[in-house]
């Protein structure tokens, strides 16, 4: 039973595979099938291709947004530096007027004793 049923499978095979549809309507089909597939391909190539320009354009944001960010910091350490600037040179301003403050004092002590 077992090999009659083998020798029927394969003679379904091999009827199968010697059977070629070539029917217009099989042909046009196939033809369909084809055209569908080059479309998918050519269409998975512009996404492909989107993809490449979205990250390339992804990047050169980042990299615009980063060089912003490093003359935004710039700018603000120019500042702050002519910030520290000011008050260093105010601070030594009243450190001379208090110095020079202090010598007039001393000045006007010593010139007291003397007399």
């Amino acid at each position: 039973m077992n090999t009659k049923l083998l020798v029927i499978a394969a003679a379904a095979v091999l009827a199968l595979s010697a059977c070629k549809n070539e029917t217009p309507a099989a042909q046009q089909e196939a033809a369909e099938a084809s055209a569908a597939a080059d479309a998918a391909g050519a269409e998975a190539a512009d996404a492909i291709s989107a993809t490449g320009e979205m990250v390339q354009q992804g990047a050169e944001a980042a990299a615009a947004a980063t060089g912003e960010a490093v003359s935004e910091v710039a700018g603000n350490t120019q500042e702050a530096a002519a910030d520290v600037s000011d008050a260093a040179a105010q601070a030594a301003d009243k450190a001379a007027a208090e110095t020079n403050e202090a010598a007039q004092e001393a000045d006007v002590a010593i010139d007291g004793e003397n007399d």
